[in-house]
């Protein structure tokens, strides 16, 4: 443990306020920005943008110090969201890792596992943590649903988008489908057992639309589907289970459970309740079916999540999101994508 560059706690409580920095001011980082400089118990440092021109725009508009270099930045924080180009996350991440300085990584971890790994090698060495930023965990859509899981068995997930610039880093298996891959795993709360997957380029040299079926451990089973060239913008998850089915709408942050109704005579054994529920389904669902709207709190996705990473680097709570589960979901990621890429090659060979 690196002593001063911790927050020091006394009896559990801060005994001084938690110092946060941003690196990165794309649009991502800029939001952190936007969030972090109003966080509870936080004294916002700054950000650091490599781009001058982009450092000098967001300083302004937010009002906010900004950093020429990225050590200029680490010397005065405790904590940093990086939210950098995956392929720079690895080198960000060490940086402040070794100082003892706990970091937020954006989605996904790392462009590789090796480069994960020396993240979580120099968190063990620093004393620090490492939460990653899948943000689908904080949807409100899900806040609300997770009361009503209850073993699900199937899950559809659609994730689509129109083409932009941003992203084109990694195929749309790291850019978008991961949300899905860390969302889905933590509903099941299994380990992934085996997969199937396909998918093509379309418009980048790498995978632009994938679809992956994964089986967990116990049985249950995902589908999910992530575009990046789709003439719609669509962020659904629907979740099946013996209780009833989920509705996610995580774009809107609503849902919905659908349910039998509790006093149906199907719910009691015999031929005679088996008819009536026949008769019923017969006429009107709607005569069946509850519909609960699902409730959580309304809060900004990005907001609850720097909340929690506060409250972990405080040493509060865990990690929402630690750095093992975050290397998980990109293991789980990449071979999906290893797995869409022989397709390709297969599909073109034959």
């Amino acid at each position: 443990m690196q002593g001063d560059r911790r927050v020091d706690t006394v009896g559990g409580t801060p005994a001084g306020p938690f110092r946060l920095g941003v690196v990165g001011a794309g649009s991502l980082g800029f939001h952190h920005a936007r969030i972090a400089r109003d966080l509870p118990e936080t004294r916002f440092v700054g950000v650091h943008e490599a781009d001058p021109k982009r450092a000098r725009e967001v300083g302004e508009e937010l009002g906010v110090r900004t950093f020429s270099t990225l050590e200029g930045l680490l010397d005065e924080v405790d904590a940093v969201i990086i939210a950098t180009p995956t392929t720079t996350h690895r080198d960000v991440a060490v940086a402040a890792l070794e100082r003892g300085i706990h970091v937020f990584i954006e989605k996904p971890i790392a462009p590789s596992l090796e480069a994960a790994d020396e993240i979580l090698d120099a968190a063990a060495r620093g004393g620090a943590l490492v939460q990653v930023g899948h943000v689908e965990r904080f949807n409100t859509a899900v806040v609300g649903a997770r009361p009503h899981l209850d073993q699900p068995l199937f899950i559809e997930s659609h994730r689509l988008a129109p083409f932009t610039e941003r992203g084109t880093d990694v195929a749309v298996v790291l850019d978008l489908m991961i949300h899905d891959v860390d969302l889905v795993g933590s509903l099941v709360g299994r380990p992934v057992q085996e997969f199937q997957a396909a998918g093509a380029p379309v418009l980048t040299r790498s995978v632009d639309i994938a679809n992956a079926r994964i089986t967990y451990e116990g049985g249950a089973v995902a589908n999910l589907t992530s575009s990046r060239v789709s003439l719609e913008r669509l962020r659904k998850v629907r979740i099946f289970q013996r209780s009833g089915y989920l509705s996610l709408d995580l774009a809107a942050g609503t849902g919905e459970f659908l349910r039998l109704k509790r006093d149906l005579p199907a719910l009691q054994p015999g031929p005679e309740a088996e008819a009536a529920m026949a008769g019923l389904l017969a006429r009107d669902l709607s005569s069946i079916i509850e519909r609960i709207p699902l409730h959580a709190e309304p809060a900004e996705p990005l907001r609850r999540e720097q909340d929690s990473f506060r409250e972990a680097a405080m040493g509060r709570i865990p990690p929402a999101v630690s750095g093992v589960e975050g290397r998980s979901a990109l293991e789980v990621a990449l071979a999906i994508e290893a797995r869409i890429l022989r397709h390709v090659a297969d599909t073109r060979s034959s």
